[in-house]
């Protein structure tokens, strides 16, 4: 890969991130709903102070966020911040800011979505590379059969099956939350197994969820590489059908399905906002359902910044290491 080609793909980073940014800064503001305005006058119906009050609150939280200022100057301040990873404060869990609230709920995220993201394209991908290999068991290729219809039932309708069954009516494993209730976060075995109980609903709503998909596009990619040349070379030289199916099969059709893998936190996201919520887990997701329940514009601006900034770099460093993978693109 050429210097030149590296610096086109950094900026084109660049401008991915810039352009998502401006999307999140103009969208909320075509809104006419006032967030400090609707938060405060809020607080003022629970906490009993005057109007006259609640207007000298509001004229203050908006000069501290710059509100006043032309949209121009709060567009270059918006930027500016984003640099810096600075997303200001948090209207719902003032005086917090919004990089403390991410720090706080990313170390859960992470984990869960790492996990179920690496799980469900092992296990996805291998099902479909048997499912279309001739030479599998016919046991092992309806094996993944089911798997495939479950890519018509998204993860947070399996996630409510399994909140219901699993949970609720055989009682197999907790309903919700992060841990136990009164139990103490600590470095013992025990608590780490009452997390892990606790993550295992979630998780495998989220695997069941998409692991067809990736059982569906593998099989697909698996049946068209049984064509290729390479592939009936590789049978007329007598070499065994492992070898075929690990170094000639398998290795090929995965090239594509790893493009798909820097792709698939964006869209597991979008189901683990939901899934977070419905299990109570302190993640991402949570705390960005949080925010717009709450009208809170810095929250939701810093927490869709950070995912859309998470994501290009990842797709990023996917095409730097893609030519590891397949030499045939170095040099386009």
């Amino acid at each position: 890969m050429t210097v030149k080609l590296i610096i086109r793909r950094l900026l084109f980073l660049v401008l991915v991130v810039w352009a998502a940014s401006t999307i999140v800064f103009l969208i909320p503001r075509l809104s006419s709903r006032n967030a400090l305005r609707e938060r405060f006058g809020e607080l003022a119906r629970t906490g009993g102070f005057s109007p006259q009050d609640l207007e000298k609150i509001i004229a203050s939280m908006q000069q501290q966020f710059g509100l006043e200022q032309p949209l121009y100057q709060q567009y270059w301040h918006y930027l500016g911040n984003i640099l810096r990873m600075d997303f200001g404060y948090s209207l719902y869990r003032y005086p917090s800011t919004v990089s403390e609230v991410i720090a706080q709920s990313l170390p859960w995220t992470i984990g869960l979505l790492l996990v179920t993201t690496i799980l469900s394209f092992i296990i996805g991908n291998l099902l479909g590379a048997v499912a279309a290999w001739p030479r599998a068991p016919r046991w092992l290729r309806a094996f993944a059969a089911p798997f495939i219809l479950l890519t018509g039932v998204p993860p947070v309708i399996m996630a409510i099956l399994l909140l219901f069954f699993i949970g609720f009516r055989l009682k197999w494993l907790p309903l919700g939350g992060a841990y136990s209730a009164g139990v103490v976060p600590n470095l013992s075995f025990g608590f780490a197994f009452d997390m892990l109980q606790h993550q295992v609903l979630p998780a495998l709503a989220l695997i069941l969820g998409s692991v067809g998909g990736w059982v569906l596009s593998m099989r697909g990619m698996g049946v068209t590489i049984q064509g290729e040349d390479y592939v009936n070379f590789a049978e007329h030289k007598g070499l065994t059908g492992g070898r075929i199916f690990r170094d000639y099969y398998l290795r090929n059709a995965m090239l594509p399905q790893v493009t798909a893998l820097a792709l698939a936190p964006a869209a597991i996201v979008t189901s683990a906002i939901i899934v977070e919520g419905l299990f109570g887990l302190p993640g991402i997701g949570s705390a960005l359902n949080l925010a717009i329940r709450a009208n809170d514009f810095p929250t939701i601006y810093g927490i869709v910044v950070f995912i859309t900034i998470a994501v290009a770099v990842l797709m990023t460093v996917v095409e730097f290491l893609y030519p590891l993978l397949d030499p045939r693109v170095r040099n386009s």
